[in-house]
């Protein structure tokens, strides 16, 4: 009889692979043991509500920058430990927040506001009522008016309530329609004074990245050369193939009365209060200092200008960032001579250093590893970029904040940051849910 075949030993260099855990079910499962507690912070399955992640888990409980250990879709073994340990620990001011928040709805029902959506404004309010007083005691009717108040206040709502009644007022919408035609029957020419030549935007883009007087910036905006340029959008298709309308040619807007965050249309095909909407439901300054019959007369006026803007320094900005923007187009990517400038550099650089940028331009959608809609974003980036921009400096606009040389620079790289990181977070939103879909199909 033969001896039994040895078995092949262990390589003593072979190191043992650690085993990782997806976040997404780690912080669900630790989530559930809170309980009923956090009821109104979590979806009908029991795990936190996609707003609780954004607005209190990750910027104050988790705090991922602090410990960019957590960060990751899938963590250690310690890391995973941590992270429960995390959320565990703050179970009694998750309850109280989340106590407080029903606090905060019923206020916001009493004080009849609509507008804007209640998890948004008041959840990160909760978690900080729940830190500084703990559970809501007696007087919680009173503290929970005078929060829903001052955030209303704050965050322009009572201005939108009374342009809303404006707007829906039969005489007071006929008086505007009609100063809205009359505004659009008077619009400035488009082709008063010439259109910036290349060197003259070359120059304030050069500059612009570097410290200094603004002195090509001032020139641009002395000669009119964002009004000048605006001419540009009445050729059939331009202003479209720059993401700001879905028409050929752009036309006059609607007086409008409603809005919808979740479906706002272009910045061009927008009407008069959805202008109004998208700017001042994300945080109007609590001084703005004019009522709603001049916020929308002024809007009209602003509406029939070049750019739909309503000053030089904001139009001029546009017509340097649809000039920089270039440097993010995929279709001319590596041809140096489209990218003169610092500017164009420097945002072409921006871009291109992000790994999920390269891999979405570099390979097919199905091998990439990127999902389909952010690919999609990332090949049409410098149309979603001009819009971002756009909405920034129209916001500016509402503020009575006007650009400056010192401002361009900051303006045209900030839009940039600020695509990026929505598009890193829906990344990183999909790679969970990819976690918790693979965990599923491995348990079943």
């Amino acid at each position: 009889m033969s001896a039994p075949a040895e078995l092949t030993p262990a390589s003593p260099d072979v190191v043992a692979v650690a085993a990782l855990y997806p976040r997404a079910q780690v912080i669900a499962q630790a989530w559930q043991e809170l309980g009923d507690g956090v009821a109104p912070f979590s979806n009908g399955s029991g795990r936190p509500l996609a707003r609780t992640m954004k607005l209190i888990l990750d910027p104050l409980v988790i705090r991922p920058v602090q410990n960019p250990g957590l960060a990751g879709g899938a963590l250690t073994a310690a890391a995973a430990d941590e992270l429960r340990d995390r959320i565990r620990s703050a179970r009694d001011e998750l309850a109280a927040a989340s106590a407080w928040f029903l606090e905060l709805k019923a206020a916001r029902r009493r004080l009849r506001i609509t507008d804007g959506n209640p998890q948004e404004k008041y959840f990160q309010r909760c978690y900080e009522l729940a830190r500084l007083a703990g559970a809501p005691s007696a007087d919680a009717d009173a503290v929970a008016t005078e929060v829903v108040s001052e955030i209303a206040r704050a965050s322009g709502d009572s201005l939108l309530a009374q342009v809303r009644l404006l707007l829906h007022d039969d005489e007071q919408s006929a008086r505007l329609d009609a100063e809205l035609a009359g505004a659009w029957l008077r619009r400035e020419s488009r082709v008063a004074g010439t259109p910036p030549s290349h060197d003259a935007i070359a120059d304030a883009l050069e500059a612009c990245t570097q410290a200094g007087p603004g002195l090509a910036f001032a020139a641009l905006v002395e000669t009119d050369a964002g009004t000048a340029a605006a001419s540009s959008l009445d050729d059939d298709g331009a202003a479209r193939a720059l993401g700001l309308t879905l028409d050929a040619v752009p036309g006059p807007p609607a007086l409008g009365g409603t809005a919808s965050k979740r479906d706002l249309p272009l910045p061009f095909d927008r009407s008069i209060f959805e202008r109004l909407f998208a700017a001042l439901s994300g945080g109007a300054a609590p001084d703005l200092g004019v009522d709603a019959h001049c916020l929308v007369e002024e809007e009209i006026l602003r509406s029939a200008r070049g750019w739909e803007l309503g000053e030089e320094e904001s139009r001029v900005a546009l017509v340097l960032g649809v000039e920089a923007s270039r440097a993010l187009d995929a279709s001319e990517a590596g041809i140096d001579s489209r990218h003169p400038t610092a500017a164009h550099r420097q945002l072409a650089a921006r871009w291109r250093r992000e790994a999920y940028v390269r891999r979405a331009l570099r390979l097919p959608v199905e091998l990439s590893g990127v999902p389909a809609s952010v690919v999609s974003d990332v090949r049409d980036v410098r149309r979603g970029y001009l819009r971002r921009l756009w909405v920034r400096l129209h916001g500016r606009e509402l503020r009575e904040q006007t650009i400056t040389a010192d401002d361009l620079w900051d303006l045209l790289d900030g839009v940039l940051r600020s695509v990026v990181m929505d598009q890193r977070q829906r990344l990183k939103m999909a790679m969970g849910r990819g976690a918790r879909e693979s965990a599923g199909s491995e348990a079943a």
